[in-house]
């Protein structure tokens, strides 16, 4: 494993404790035999960029000839390393600290050991919260984790049901592009605002290592073709050379930031395969790897034994930043599983069936730690499968504790014996591995769930969301009741008599025709299977039974093939089962995430005319892990999640209206019917292949070339200054105006006085309905203002590549084409009615006149508001735009902390009440009283809210620990750290 950063406050203690007869500074000048302290917590793109730093098990290159250009690039590192070394003195669990054997001779290093604590009550605690406790002792200073926060986490059983807050400090950050951008945008405005209040700008830079993964950007514009992969990428230059310029220079002026450069793969499939660690070892220092990510799916590395979730860009700032997350101690869901999958039945199958029952049982803010002798027979795919979906069951994390599989799986994947054997040292010896050939100690959960793995049924879900499971065999019927049912999840609200509606039309001069329920999008995409070799072989399978018998896919439908590393296309190739991917129209097209984000590419315009001109509910079908409506493509109003080898059956069959188990596929060549059950591949088949196939070889190869870059990206030519020269032209990057009139003097607590409602939304809105995603419509404010501009509109690009662009996110929130705002009375469409004029306008409109007059907003809203994707945008839009509040009957957990994050104020309706029993219209005027002293708020607390009708409510306030309180009073988490690194 390559090094990274460690607490230098640790650092310190662990070399003066393996010293008894020294008490010198360990943190002194480096010489050639004593690495420094905090080294690899300084990591320079542009001075190491010569040095291998990708390859597990390679350490550093000569050390001690860095650190002369570590400290001239890092004036503040000397002094950061002589105040931590003085620190290290005290730390409260010296005591802890305990040498690790290596079983040749030797050590592996020393690390705080648990189990010398001396408390039983750790041997009963969920493996999850271990890490959470290990985090704690070893970064302990009494300051940001003081040993009350340990003792809250020890006495977990007791303490989680209260809802305590506890500081955690994640081992590193991981963005990926969409994400990122706006991550670094907001780094560089910093730098900008440091300097303009007279400080060091140079203060701005990551303390925790950062690893961006640019794979959002990628679309499928071109499919069907060998040179799909080629082509997507020029077009994908074209559309972002300037964001790519961008994130270039983000490398090159801040330590500690790596970029791994388009082409690569899927952030979390590249985070499974090579970045996460599972045990860091740093400086002879070992302790369990962490990540905080700004995508919800980073919980994909839980299945890896590496606890890791999505927060939101904001909050990743802050911890790159030296910021200790606060966040709720969480109660744990134990989900013990048992037996083994029945044969043909995959991964996907069995994720979709955990999904309805965590939604079920209700897991939010919750982990979810899975373990049974169930464990033994699970895959390390699949159970990354399981824990990527975490965000669509509501959990926190899907936990996997670390066992015989994981150490086989990192050897797999080219992780070395060595690195292999110091993992499971550590955490045998740390009491964090399970071994299931041993007696099972009962472990304590805040509740408690179970699954026989063989009563799981090949599945799909949809729609419209993740967790409306359809049995596959149910799937014919279910989808007649979706055309019958009204407009709603599971609804279209077709008429009987239309519902068998044909449209005929021409494709290239081929006669072709869609009904309701035809496939026009067939997608293997997204790292939520395609890290998964099992379903991945097992389509290609079913790609090559059906070529055999004579089946082909209609060439109307979109097909692609979007592998989440190179992985995946080495052990297609040596399977030989690529070209009959190839062969049904499922070419490779890039290595990002496209459908499963939106970047779906457009329709032919034939398909799509024939769609809109007949009302035709056409149907996507995608391995991926989000469904909502208008995410996977403008024109497909149904959606549905399915397995690879799913994808493929139902794009050969061209339609959702189908019974797997009575209805042919198709026709043979030889004239006879085909049968789902013809062309499915068999548990052993997949297993064969995957075993042949999958080779370690494979993942070393592909991730000793990951750095080398490409040849587009090799040329960008970016500056060397600190400071971002902002082009005022831009339409990509452009200075956000968060901080331009900011003082060193907070500006405190705020209330809202006679606000007008913005939106009023049911529920189930998501950050998809909130945060600009997708493309840009050609009618939309955002496209207005890039007319303006001179862009022409095929340069529009999407959303999610002009997230660095504050003007047009701006724009494009509350933009999302199927939103549904209760003001115009079901009208579905990015609309709302301006109350004082009774204007229908765009929601930018609407709020730019409120902005104009004076006039504060708020949003009313139901359930599950913010649930999806963890967006920054879907936080920092409503800001820009005026919201104030947020009152809901409830919050998506990353989301409400965004809202905080950016200022407004969440407000929860109390247990049993919402806007229409209180018989809010949306139409009043309302004031929420506040108090105007800081000290006067607490966590939770009630507020009455009034209105300008009489009517007056009680609601909860959603800042849920003392430190929220504090970004409130600073206007925002990043006003309070720029405020706390000045004053410090």
């Amino acid at each position: 494993m390559y090094k990274r950063s460690y607490s230098s406050t640790t650092c310190a203690l662990i070399k003066r404790a393996a010293s008894s007869s020294t008490r010198k500074p360990v943190c002194s000048p480096v010489t050639p035999s004593q690495p420094p302290c905090a080294l690899n917590q300084y990591r320079s793109y542009s001075f190491l960029r010569s040095i291998p730093r990708w390859s597990h098990g390679v350490d550093w290159k000569s050390p001690a000839s860095l650190t002369s250009q570590i400290r001239t690039s890092s004036p503040l590192l000397e002094r950061l390393q002589r105040s931590f070394a003085t620190m290290a003195a005290d730390h409260p669990f010296n005591g802890i600290v305990t040498s690790l054997p290596k079983p040749g001779g030797g050590e592996f290093g020393k690390f705080y050991s648990l189990p010398a604590m001396n408390d039983p009550r750790i041997e009963k605690l969920p493996y999850s919260i271990r890490i959470l406790l290990e985090s704690a002792i070893r970064n302990c200073d009494n300051f940001q984790v003081t040993k009350a926060d340990v003792e809250k986490i020890i006495d977990w059983e007791k303490t989680s049901p209260n809802l305590v807050e506890i500081p955690f400090k994640p081992a590193r950050v991981l963005l990926q592009d969409f994400t990122g951008v706006p991550a670094v945008v907001d780094l560089a405005c910093m730098r900008d605002a440091m300097n303009r209040l007279g400080s060091d700008s140079n203060k701005i830079n990551p303390l925790v290592p950062v690893d961006l993964v640019i794979d959002h950007s990628v679309q499928v514009d071109v499919t069907r073709s060998e040179n799909a992969v080629q082509a997507n990428m020029e077009l994908e230059f074209q559309r972002n050379k300037e964001r790519f310029a961008f994130l270039k220079w983000g490398s090159n002026a801040f330590h500690n930031m790596l970029v791994v450069p388009p082409g690569s793969g899927i952030v979390h499939q590249v985070n499974l395969e090579y970045l996460g660690r599972v045990v860091f070892n740093s400086d002879g220092v070992l302790y369990p790897d962490s990540v905080v990510g700004t995508d919800s799916h980073t919980t994909m590395i839980d299945g890896l034994g590496v606890a890791g979730w999505g927060v939101g860009g904001i909050e990743a700032e802050a911890a790159m930043l030296g910021q200790p997350m606060s966040m709720v101690l969480p109660g744990v869901v134990g989900f013990k599983l048992s037996g083994k999958l029945r044969n043909g039945v995959t991964a996907t199958d069995l994720v979709l069936t955990v999904t309805q029952i965590l939604r079920k049982h209700g897991v939010v803010g919750k982990f979810v730690e899975f373990y049974g002798d169930g464990m033994r027979k699970l895959s390390l795919a699949d159970r990354a499968t399981i824990a990527n979906m975490s965000p669509e069951y509501g959990a926190t994390m899907g936990f996997f504790p670390v066992d015989h599989v994981t150490l086989e799986y990192l050897k797999l994947t080219g992780r070395s014996d060595d690195t292999v054997a110091m993992i499971e040292a550590y955490l045998r010896a740390n009491k964090m591995f399970v071994d299931y050939n041993e007696p099972q100690v009962d472990r304590a959960y805040s509740s408690y769930l179970s699954l026989d793995l063989e009563e799981v049924e090949p599945c799909i879900s949809g729609p419209k969301r993740p967790h409306d499971r359809v049995p596959l065999k149910d799937m014919k019927a279910d989808w007649h009741s979706c055309l019958d049912n009204k407009v709603g999840f599971k609804g279209f609200a077709v008429p009987k008599e239309a519902q068998e509606k044909v449209a005929k039309f021409s494709f290239h001069g081929q006669p072709a025709e869609l009904k309701h329920g035809s496939v026009v999008i067939a997608a293997i995409t997204s790292c939520t299977n395609t890290s998964n070799p099992s379903v991945m072989l097992g389509a290609a399978l079913v790609a090559k039974k059906a070529c055999e018998l004579g089946l082909q896919v209609k060439p109307w439908v979109k097909t692609s093939l979007a592998p989440g590393s190179g992985v995946v296309t080495k052990y297609l190739l040596k399977s030989g089962l690529q070209k009959y991917f190839n062969q049904q129209g499922f070419h490779i097209v890039g290595y990002g995430c496209t459908t499963c984000i939106g970047n779906s590419g457009d329709l032919d315009e034939s398909v799509a005319s024939a769609i809109s001109e007949n009302d035709i509910v056409a149907a996507a079908v995608l391995s991926g892990n989000r469904n909502f409506e208008g995410r996977v493509h403008a024109l497909t109003r149904a959606n549905y999640l399915a397995s690879p080898p799913l994808v493929v059956a139902y794009a050969l069959a061209g339609t959702v209206d189908i019974d797997f188990e009575k209805d042919p596929i198709g026709v043979g060549k030889d004239g006879k019917n085909v049968y789902f059950r013809d062309i499915w591949p068999s548990t052993e088949e997949v297993t064969e292949a995957v075993q042949s196939s999958v080779l370690p070889e494979m993942f070393k190869s592909t991730y000793e070339a990951i750095t080398k870059g490409n040849p587009m990206w090799n040329d960008l030519s970016v500056p060397e200054a600190k400071l971002y020269s902002w082009d005022p032209k831009s339409t990509y990057i452009h200075e956000p105006p968060y901080f331009k009139n900011m003082t060193m003097d907070p500006p405190g607590p705020h209330g809202v006085k006679d606000a007008y409602c913005l939106l009023n939304f049911g529920d189930s809105i998501t950050t998809d309905h909130i945060s600009p995603a997708g493309s840009i419509q050609k009618d939309s404010p955002a496209a207005r203002f890039l007319l303006e501009r001179g862009v022409e509109r095929k340069d529009f690009n999407s959303y999610g590549s002009r997230r660095g662009n504050d003007e047009i996110m701006e724009r494009g929130t509350f933009a999302n084409i199927r939103i549904v705002n209760k003001l115009l009375k079901g009208e579905v469409g990015p609309k709302t009615l301006h109350i004082p004029t009774g204007e229908k306008l765009s929601v930018f409109d609407a709020a730019a006149k409120y902005k104009a007059a004076g006039q504060d907003t708020v949003v009313l809203a139901g359930a599950e508001y913010g649930s999806g994707s963890s967006r920054d945008w879907a936080a920092k839009g409503p800001m820009l735009l005026g919201v104030k509040a947020v009152i809901a009957k409830s919050f998506e957990r990353i989301h409400r902390s965004n809202l905080v994050g950016m200022g407004i104020v969440p407000l929860c309706f109390k247990a049993g009440e919402d806007a229409d029993s209180l018989g809010l219209t949306g139409h009043e005027r309302y004031t929420i009283d506040l108090p105007s002293k800081l000290s006067d708020i607490r966590p939770g607390q009630d507020v009455t809210v009034r209105t300008d009708t009489g009517k007056s409510f009680t609601c909860t306030v959603r800042f849920d620990t003392e430190v929220e309180l504090e970004y409130f009073n600073h206007g925002g988490i990043l006003p309070y750290v720029i405020r706390q690194l000045i004053t410090k």
